[in-house]
């Protein structure tokens, strides 16, 4: 599984009206409050899920590269059957993906 710890902002609510314009009459008018969304974790989530889709999908092509579903399958293949021992790591100082 992979676990994502994420955060979110909370509800930008404003008591007071604001100006606008009335979009029916083209007056210039005060908004009025209201507040539609009072939990925005129903929401959240499944734009968490797309966002780590596109994530992943980044990674995988720059991993595997290639222009084609056709032409990265045998290399994800290949990547899945992979061991540890495969990976070079001589006289490589590993640094957890740091600079």
């Amino acid at each position: 599984p992979i676990v994502a710890r994420t955060a979110m902002t909370p509800i930008s609510t404003i008591v007071q009206g604001m100006e606008s314009v009335d979009l029916a009459t083209g007056q210039p008018d005060k908004t009025t409050y209201e507040l539609s969304d009072y939990c925005a974790l129903s929401r959240a989530v499944p734009i968490g899920e797309a966002m780590m889709a596109l994530v992943i999908t980044d990674a995988l092509l720059e991993k595997l590269g290639g222009d084609s579903v056709g032409e990265m399958l045998p290399r994800f293949a290949s990547l899945r059957t992979a061991k540890l021992e495969d990976l070079p790591m001589d006289n490589v100082e590993w640094r957890f993906g740091y600079p």
